[in-house]
């Protein structure tokens, strides 16, 4: 296993890759380990569902505004400055909040001040991938992965500590402690990172300017980004891929225990051999998919998403093997497409304007999602398919997109290397 080209990878980061790879655990497991009761944890704590929807639709109106920010923020504060910041300031503060919370107040300014996570999310990209080695994006992202899914084993260990301690008491344990290691964890990627080359530039030719100018000259990049179709293409991709975890994410469990009638006790079997393949898949075959052009493997991982679509609707009633070789290809597509996605943000986005094109395509894929939990919603009530259904047109679509953005990025190289 040592001489496995991702555990190659993974001794041979240096800087700013190393920086961010090394240390993702040190979010995923607090994370993890909390993520999933939340909402009981509110509920135990007197609040009704309409109260936790309003603050779900409040933290979604500051999302917007912040990420249409974050490439200003970033641009004029510094990659890994921004990064420090809005990392303790999204994670570690709304922690310490909800570990001491009392009512729907203390919920509600965690939840805006969880917010700010949209400006660290574009900082912390551009950190991770400015001076990376672009033969190794690939591998670097399918880390990122990986150490997401090896934290999520973790999660029963919730279960087990609420037995011993009984719930809310082990919830406001494990804020806590989600606040220290949230706080950790930036401190020490900060430590182990520099400013990225493009940020060094941006922060000199930001210097002198005002917020409200750097602001403004959003439309001009607003313009480049209309006028290039390899990043239009990825911004499509990321579009379906948004739709489309909404929609599973909301109604997968409505679709599998009210039609497919699977006991509810029985759905955590899914996602942990979800996860299960995807880790095996990322250490089998994604070492052979990322020394291929992304055209061939994105086509046929949007094609898996589509055939674990057709699966999932035509299960009959109690149809375990149906739902199994659904989530067979489904998590073998994410574990395909995922990383060429990111891998493809990376690529087509002009390396100058990264901060700020990343947080016009984060506004854009935001204000485009949000209508499809309310037209779901609606479909699903006249029939459990039907967001299913959507799921397979938004994959066909993803499909053409990703074969013309491959087509696009061939094509390109065929130039360049012509004139070269």
């Amino acid at each position: 296993m040592k001489n496995h080209s991702l555990f190659a990878t993974l001794r041979s980061l240096r800087g700013n890759p190393r920086g961010c790879v090394y240390f993702e655990p040190l979010w995923g497991i607090p994370f993890n380990l909390y993520a999933p009761y939340v909402s009981i944890y509110m509920i135990a704590l007197g609040m009704s569902e309409k109260q936790i929807g309003l603050i779900v639709s409040i933290s979604w109106v500051f999302q917007i505004f912040l990420a249409l920010i974050s490439g200003v923020v970033t641009d004029k504060i510094g990659r890994r400055l921004t990064t420090l910041i809005s990392d303790i300031l999204s994670w570690s503060i709304p922690a310490l909040i909800s570990a001491v919370a009392q009512n729907f107040w203390y919920f509600l300014i965690a939840g805006v001040i969880n917010s700010i996570w949209r400006i660290s999310h574009t900082s912390w990209s551009c950190l991770l991938v400015e001076d990376a080695d672009q033969d190794q994006l690939v591998d670097i992202y399918t880390w990122i992965y990986i150490a997401n899914l090896f934290v999520g084993f973790i999660a029963p260990l919730t279960g087990v500590l609420i037995g011993v301690f009984s719930f809310v008491p082990t919830m406001r344990g494990l804020y806590v402690f989600a606040a220290v290691m949230f706080t950790l964890k930036a401190v020490l990627t900060y430590q182990w990172t520099e400013e990225t080359a493009h940020g060094k530039i941006r922060l000199q030719e930001t210097r002198d300017q005002s917020v409200l100018h750097v602001f403004s000259e959003y439309k001009g990049v607003l313009r480049d980004l209309m006028r290039a179709p390899q990043t239009l293409f990825t911004a499509g991709i990321m579009l379906v891929m948004s739709i489309t975890s909404l929609i599973n994410g909301s109604f997968w469990s409505i679709l599998v225990t009210e039609k497919l009638q699977i006991a509810t006790q029985n759905l955590a079997i899914f996602p942990f051999v979800k996860s299960a393949i995807m880790l095996v898949f990322y250490f089998t075959v994604m070492p052979v998919i990322g020394r291929m052009h992304f055209k061939l493997p994105m086509t046929v991982g949007f094609l898996g998403y589509v055939a674990s679509q057709v699966v999932l609707v035509n299960a009959p009633s109690g149809g375990y093997g149906f739902l199994i070789f659904s989530v067979f290809l489904e998590a073998c597509s994410v574990a395909a497409v995922s990383p060429l996605i990111d891998q493809m943000i990376v690529l087509t986005v002009d390396a100058k304007e990264r901060a700020r094109i990343l947080s016009i395509l984060s506004v854009g894929i935001i204000l485009l999602t949000s209508p499809f939990g309310w037209i779901a919603g609606t479909l699903s009530t006249l029939d459990k398919d039907l967001p299913f259904l959507l799921n397979i047109t938004l994959f066909v679509i993803g499909t053409v997109l990703a074969y013309l953005a491959g087509r696009s990025a061939q094509n390109k190289a065929v130039v360049v290397e012509a004139v070269g």
